[in-house]
């Protein structure tokens, strides 16, 4: 199934199914929001999955399908090649960083390049979504947790990141955090780590690669933040980005104004974002 919030004219954000070609409403069936979605039991879910009364999918805009996430946790350098390009040295843990829930868009708004930075970078990457709430869940049970997948685009003001040796603020403009379209559930997926994912600007193909790359897999992401935080309903794990950015091109390449980012992930789709100057 895919999970989607979405606009009907000037109506408010509703939670929505996509099937066969429709979106079905899913406030209708009493649903807030998506992470009430996610949280009703899997034969609730099921139940409206085989609902006929849907919505022309072309009569909606989507917007960020967890529009609000809990948290969302970044995943630094989960990518050899990417830390290399990065200058930083390969971790033994995870490195993990907040982004902060206030910059999520949704697929076709603009990403905003604000003033306060000259080094605008993207970041195309899988996202996994948390779908059950649980503390210290070890690995071998972690893939129960997950709802499913989605593509983020970790937008990185690389001048305010680098700045110090924290990276939320620098993570956390206004917009920085492209979701979407939708959260394909994981049993639509047969293995999240080898899943083709490549980020084009202009045309261009700046990133290409496969998530069988990452160096932390999801089990083990999940039970390491686990391992400190409970996670909840909707919380976001975005795993980290494969080389090609722009901070490790020669020369380097930031993003500018009246650019159009599409990134595409297999199985899930293509999430595409407009660059606009503040």
């Amino acid at each position: 199934m895919k999970l989607v919030t979405f606009v009907v004219g000037d109506k408010d954000a509703r939670p929505g199914l996509v099937v066969d070609g429709g979106v079905v409403d899913l406030s209708a069936e009493g649903f807030k929001d998506t992470i009430a979605f996610m949280a009703a039991v899997p034969s609730v879910q099921a139940d409206v999955a085989k609902s006929k009364s849907a919505l022309p999918l072309e009569s909606v805009k989507l917007l960020a399908p967890v529009p609000s996430p809990p948290r969302i946790f970044g995943i630094g350098v989960n990518y050899a090649e990417h830390a290399k390009e990065s200058g930083t040295e390969t971790q033994k843990v995870p490195t993990v960083f907040i982004k902060l829930s206030s910059a999520v868009i949704g697929p076709g708004e603009n990403v905003i390049l604000p003033k306060a930075s000259t080094k605008p970078d993207y970041e195309a990457e899988l996202a996994v979504v948390i779908g059950k709430p649980g503390y210290q869940i070890p690995a071998d049970k972690a893939m129960e947790y997950v709802f499913g997948y989605t593509i983020m685009n970790d937008v990185s003001a690389r001048d305010v990141q680098r700045a110090t040796s924290q990276f939320s603020l620098g993570k956390s403009f206004p917009t920085f955090a492209p979701l979407g379209p939708w959260v394909v559930s994981k049993d639509e997926i047969a293995d999240p780590h080898a899943l083709q994912i490549s980020l084009t600007i202009g045309g261009e193909r700046l990133q290409d690669s496969t998530t069988s790359l990452m160096i932390f897999k999801i089990p083990a992401l999940i039970e390491y933040i686990s391992g400190v935080t409970p996670l909840q309903v909707g919380d976001v794990i975005s795993t980290g980005t494969p080389a090609g950015v722009g901070m490790g091109r020669n020369p380097q390449r930031w993003l500018k104004p009246g650019e159009e980012i599409v990134i595409e992930l297999e199985g899930v789709g293509e999430l595409r974002n407009k660059t606009v100057a503040e």
